[in-house]
């Protein structure tokens, strides 16, 4: 009889033991700590992983983001900062951010961004830069209006930035101005609105313009010599720098990036600054940037505040933009399609393609793509032209 009460002993300490073991294990697991805001991110992340693999938007962009948006939502540990972890170590997507904000990755990859970009169709249309201008209107609506709704001087520079579509630059300028707790929704929102262009342009594009605009075939661009190419980002950063010299990084690595690719003498450097360092610098700052959206930091009044703001921007410059383009329209007698004017925008090329897109389905034997080019680049100039007068105008 003793043996058989301590058999039942041992056996209620192990079935003790297996159950204390189970609960632990389960309570390690994300279920007990999720939060509803937490299953709002993971769904805007799965949409998003919809939207890039499903649909095809800027998938290098949004895949990356996505996954970030879906790892920080189920372990937040993975960026949380070394002072917040009991052995002092951060967590991996923490040191990915840290690049960011030293704006490391945003040069990088318009050093990338410049190796990859062909500027002869706006050498061979220098007007492409007056689109590309225009579309910056936007970006300084955008700061008025965030200012009228109770954001700072400097917050409302790194928010309006958004309307220029380019992430680089919003992250960037962010840094330079110390707006550091805005830049998580400021990136998102760049990016997304990036890789968004096929679904916001359109009904703007085709609102502001007739179809006997839309169907406006543009003569053919004039050949564009070596040396012109050579010479062109040379010039554009002396002219540039000297003006505004914070532009330095943004706009040296572009123009460098460039010369990389026109110079014909270092194909290695300009290989490896278009296709593995791009994106291994693509990988790094997607998924840092999709990490600073957890729920507790990302559903926010002041979050909605900005992407409203952002679409507000790039919707203005897009409209801005094609405005502009039927004013040349008109000036010119009619040999601007108005629809380029779109591409003003910095999604590099996207915003391009869009244009092409909604012209030939107007008249499928329309080709716009190379005269959209010339304002698209344009727009990656005058977007960190905008950062640099921000910068200037703050003193940074």
């Amino acid at each position: 009889m003793a043996i058989s009460l301590e058999n039942d002993d041992i056996c209620g300490v192990n079935m003790d033991y297996v159950l204390n073991t189970l609960n632990n294990l389960a309570h390690q697991t994300a279920f007990f700590s999720l939060t509803w805001g937490n299953y709002v991110m993971i769904l805007v992340a799965c949409v998003f992983l919809y939207l890039a693999i499903k649909k095809g938007y800027e998938p290098l962009l949004l895949v990356p983001i996505a996954f970030g948006m879906l790892l920080v939502n189920m372990y937040p540990d993975i960026m949380a900062t070394p002072e917040e972890t009991s052995n002092g170590i951060g967590g991996l997507l923490h040191y990915f951010f840290l690049l960011d904000e030293w704006s490391i990755l945003p040069s990088l990859i318009f050093l990338g961004v410049g190796a990859m970009t062909d500027f002869g169709p706006l050498i061979a249309n220098p007007r492409s830069f007056l689109l590309g201008a225009a579309a910056q209107i936007g970006i300084f609506s955008a700061y008025l209006m965030a200012i009228l709704m109770g954001f700072n001087d400097k917050a409302a520079a790194a928010i309006s930035i958004i309307g220029g579509a380019d992430g680089p630059t919003s992250l960037f300028l962010c840094s330079k101005l110390g707006q550091n707790e805005y830049m998580g929704p400021i990136a998102v929102a760049a990016y997304s609105y990036m890789s968004l262009v096929p679904i916001i342009q359109p009904p703007i594009m085709k609102l502001l313009t007739t179809e006997k605009e839309r169907k406006i075939k543009m003569e053919q661009l004039r050949p564009v010599s070596k040396l012109e190419k050579i010479l062109f980002p040379i010039i554009v950063t002396v002219v540039v720098v000297l003006i505004l010299p914070s532009t330095a990084p943004l706009i040296g690595m572009l123009m460098l990036g460039n010369l990389f690719k026109e110079s014909g003498v270092v194909d290695q450097l300009m290989e490896t600054a278009s296709n593995a360092l791009m994106y291994i610098v693509v990988i790094l700052l997607g998924t840092s940037v999709g990490a600073t959206t957890s729920a507790e930091d990302f559903l926010q009044p002041t979050t909605l505040k900005i992407v409203a703001l952002g679409l507000i921007a790039f919707a203005i410059g897009t409209a801005a933009g094609v405005l502009f383009g039927k004013l040349m329209c008109k000036l010119t007698g009619g040999k601007v399609n108005p629809l380029i004017g779109s591409a003003g925008v910095s999604a590099v090329p996207m915003a391009a393609r869009v244009s092409q897109k909604v012209g030939a389905q107007a008249d499928p034997s329309n080709f716009l793509l190379m005269h959209a080019m010339g304002p698209n680049v344009a727009g990656v100039i005058g977007t960190a032209v905008a950062a640099g007068v921000f910068m200037a105008i703050f003193g940074v």
